[in-house]
């Protein structure tokens, strides 16, 4: 089944299920600043479930564009290597406010996955929030075993969208991918392993969280469900990792064309290939939401991951701009569902090229300066880089934090990172004081 048509058969269903068919919203909140980005489907609803907005329809549905790259919700050190983690992904929603609730959300989702979707039950798993008895007899009621049915504690099974907001129980929807199916084993369910995968959270909105941490109840509960099409894409099209599917294939194989490498390359360096392909599609979405590289906030955030995306180029081989001709491909395979992509695709590429050029000036020579300072610390037998020295390469060469993290990391090193901040107050300082100067003499 084609990602296309996994977004329209979802979006089917629940229109023909009463709920009102939405544009998904931009990356950047409006009116929230406790987000950097738009993480989950219920953020543009944030002010509709807690009663401070009234909408002309009680159910909806999206397909929300998300990022994940801060605060809470932060999968960045996580893409490449892993099979299903992103930067950048799509998450199907639908949403009740204040009309329907546990009953009506759980029944939904076990049609829509067995009986639309036709996924195997025999491979479902269920878990609930620990104290979470009426889930329980709900999911028994649509026919899960109750064997298949777990209880988990509030990091597992209560949701929040962030410090602060809407929040409540959650159940979700786990699927086993391994190739013996007699092997599965509940203890295997939220512990790290491969085989098997959370596909569907459906959040039971009953409470706000204030900026003390106190909950206090909502007065019309609601119904928030979150579904990444990456995973269920995968399920779908009965591949082990995201990047297997038709989301992403076609960057991959992009790249492929431009580093002239097959795909026993491509295996040697999966991790490499993956985090290009993740993030081109971040920079692409980012950019077509108005965001331009820069030093602050959710510009930063744009430059550290074109920096990124630019270093681990150059370890496949890239020595001059490339990740143009990547988001090209972005913008192909997701233009027909996102039209304002093929719209900016003009900006989005001279942007992603300008930031790539700037990165490529400074960057074989913050490598050369690095590659210097490990080898001392090498022969010093140390595995902290000094802050200084962090500082150094993001002052001077332009090297984010994160990205010499990364390089360190690669040789089992590590970071000072208190030293690091301490220097970059300094800096700020020193820039704040010759403003002052600067002002003073005019």
């Amino acid at each position: 089944m084609k990602s296309s048509d996994i977004r329209q058969t979802f979006l089917d269903f629940f229109e023909g299920k009463g709920h009102v068919k939405l544009a998904s919203s931009s990356l950047v909140p409006t009116h929230d600043p406790t987000l950097l980005f738009t993480n989950a489907g219920m953020v543009q609803f944030k002010d509709t479930f807690l009663g401070v907005e009234q909408r002309p329809y009680n159910r909806a549905c999206t397909i929300q564009k998300c990022l994940r790259v801060s605060g809470k919700h932060n999968d960045l050190e996580s893409v490449g290597p892993s099979p299903r983690h992103h930067t950048f992904f799509e998450m199907l929603g639908n949403f009740s406010f204040g009309d329907y609730f546990k009953r009506e959300a759980i029944r939904y989702a076990w049609e829509l996955m067995t009986q639309v979707f036709r996924l195997p039950v025999e491979r479902l798993w269920i878990t609930v929030y620990i104290d979470d008895d009426e889930a329980v007899q709900l999911w028994q009621e649509v026919g899960v075993d109750r064997q298949r049915i777990l209880r988990f504690g509030e990091k597992e099974n209560f949701w929040t969208m962030g410090e602060t907001g809407p929040c409540g129980p959650c159940s979700e929807i786990h699927y086993y991918q391994g190739s013996d199916i007699n092997a599965q084993k509940a203890e295997r369910i939220n512990a790290d392993d491969d085989d098997y995968m959370e596909i569907w959270n459906l959040v039971f909105v009953q409470y706000n969280r204030d900026e003390q941490g106190n909950v206090t109840p909502l007065s019309s509960p609601s119904v928030d469900t979150g579904m990444g099409l990456e995973r269920l894409t995968s399920v779908l099209q009965g591949v082990k990792t995201n990047y297997e599917t038709d989301l992403f294939q076609p960057i991959i194989q992009r790249l492929m064309e431009l580093t002239g490498k097959d795909k026993d390359h491509y295996r040697g360096h999966y991790a490499s290939y993956n985090t290009i392909a993740d993030h081109s599609r971040a920079i692409a979405f980012l950019i077509a939401d108005g965001i331009c590289p820069g030093n602050g906030g959710r510009d930063y955030v744009l430059r550290r991951i074109i920096r990124r995306a630019a270093y681990v180029g150059k370890t496949l081989g890239f020595e001059r701009p490339f990740l143009a001709s990547i988001v090209d491909v972005v913008i192909d395979t997701m233009g027909e569902w996102h039209p304002d992509l093929c719209s900016k695709r003009k900006i989005i590429g001279e942007v992603t090229t300008a930031e790539e050029e700037r990165f490529n000036r400074t960057l074989s020579t913050g490598l050369r300066y690095l590659e210097v300072v490990i080898d001392q610390m090498m022969k010093q037998e140390v595995t902290m880089l000094p802050g200084r020295e962090a500082f150094k390469l993001h002052d001077t060469y332009g090297f984010p934090l994160d990205l010499t993290q990364k390089i360190l990391a690669e040789r089992g090193l590590d970071i000072n990172v208190a030293e690091y901040e301490e220097g970059r107050r300094e800096q700020q300082e020193r820039s704040r004081v010759a403003m002052q100067l600067k002002r003073s003499r005019r």
